[in-house]
């Protein structure tokens, strides 16, 4: 029976590192961030002072 190579750790650490990598980016940029949008009315009280 054929068997498959055996993969050293340095294989497999690349490997990992690159699947990392790309699993992160495609987080990243898969993100949607909707913000919000909350309407804040400031009351502007007027006050004239007479001194």
């Amino acid at each position: 029976m054929p068997q498959m190579m055996p993969l050293n750790w340095l294989t497999l650490m690349i490997f990992f590192i690159l699947m990392f990598y790309f699993f992160n980016n495609i987080n990243f940029y898969n993100f949607m961030y909707l913000p919000s949008k909350k309407v804040i009315m400031k009351i502007k009280i007027s006050s004239n002072w007479k001194w």
